[in-house]
């Protein structure tokens, strides 16, 4: 496998699928492996420290591990296509998106996968089959129910009809206004992929694009995004269907009305626990003044903060700060305050009020890094 990367994970895994996406669009040579590959065992996991995927190791022996950490690295070396835009607008945008399209949406995925009874034959056995890929029906079935049930025993609603019902309507409103996108662009900013892009795979792909109740869905509502779907898993990057756009992103920092529609949606539906998530961290930090290197809970990879009492839109709250979604919240909060307040201005005006305008106003005090798969305060 020489001057080739390594991917471990997945094609059920929600975050693998971000990674498989952006390593094919990039035109960085990979291999990919499943979690039963010995050296996931022996070498890959001790080297990083975490059990989860997907991780990559690079032709040099390098382990990375988490979808965003990953595109970080290679983003380095492999300028080409930039998964992150230079521009005020497009920037914010693509960093938002990272945070919802991939931590909110993940919600609506997970929620969609384990409620539709519909999808268990397929996922049980394409679970088992990361496990146990030459094994039978007996030997799949027999690890896609250990996971299975790990997974269920995060704790579900109730899987009425109406529960269901509720689901397939927030889903169809999402596949709609991503529709109504793809009419126009075959990206979210123009001819070429953005992480905004690959942060939605997850959901698109590896979820709902894939298991049967959310394919079903996509296939009847969402051709536009199905289609997506598939273009995103080839290498090539000019799609057949918009064979005259440039392999460039939009002119003049344009960010569509389309694109934001769909961002604003997640953030409006999905998002408001990351805002109280940001209110809890700075409540926590003005408790513990920490200073700079302090590591949080370093034997965790991706820790909960003791449980803040905050107010968010006139209601108090009880919530737990995941440190993971804040260091992926600072991204944006971060480079909004580095911005001079004449694109400060530009961008407040591009999102408007509500839920983003919200959580880029929360105050950036206390940044956190992720080193070595742990958080500390930089």
């Amino acid at each position: 496998m020489k001057n080739r990367h390594t991917l471990y994970g997945s094609y059920a895994s929600y975050y693998t699928a971000k990674t498989r996406s952006y390593l094919r669009k990039k035109g960085i040579s990979f291999v990919e492996r499943l979690p039963s590959d010995p050296a996931f065992r022996q070498i890959v996991r001790p080297t990083s420290g975490s059990h989860r995927i997907p991780q990559l190791m690079t032709p040099e022996g390098v382990v990375l591990q988490d979808s965003v950490a990953i595109q970080d690295f290679l983003e380095e070396q492999f300028p080409h296509l930039p998964a992150i835009p230079k521009t005020p607008k497009q920037r914010i945008f693509v960093h938002l998106m990272e945070l919802m399209g991939s931590e909110g949406l993940l919600r609506l995925a997970w929620l969609h996968r384990w409620m539709f009874e519909e999808n268990f034959a397929f996922i049980k056995k394409d679970f088992g089959r990361s496990f146990k890929p030459q094994g039978g029906d007996a030997d799949l079935q027999k690890y896609g129910d250990l996971i299975a049930n790990r997974m269920m025993s995060y704790g579900l609603p109730e899987s009425s009809p109406a529960a269901r019902a509720a689901l397939d309507e927030k889903y169809r409103q999402l596949l709609t206004l991503f529709e109504s996108h793809l009419i126009q662009h075959p990206y979210f900013l123009g001819g070429h992929p953005s992480a905004a892009d690959y942060a939605v795979m997850g959901a698109f792909h590896a979820h709902m694009g894939r298991d049967p109740a959310g394919l079903r869905v996509m296939q009847d509502q969402g051709p536009r995004v199905l289609r997506w779907v598939e273009n995103m898993l080839l290498p090539e990057v000019q799609a057949p269907e918009f064979y005259a756009v440039p392999i460039e992103y939009l002119a003049n920092d344009e960010v569509p009305d389309t694109a934001l529609a769909v961002l604003r949606f997640i953030a409006d539906e999905y998002g408001k626990k990351f805002v109280v998530g940001a209110l809890c961290f700075n409540q926590a930090m003005g408790k513990l003044t920490p200073q700079a290197g302090y590591a949080f809970a370093p034997e965790h990879d991706q820790p909960l903060l003791p449980a803040e009492r905050v107010n968010y839109q006139g209601a108090e709250s009880e919530h737990r700060a995941d440190l993971y979604a804040v260091w992926l919240t600072q991204r944006s909060q971060g480079y909004f305050h580095s911005l001079d307040l004449a694109e400060q201005a530009q961008v407040s005006q591009m999102l408007g009020k509500g839920t983003l305008a919200d959580l880029l106003g929360v105050p950036f005090t206390t940044k956190i890094n992720r080193v070595d798969n742990r958080f500390l305060v930089a």
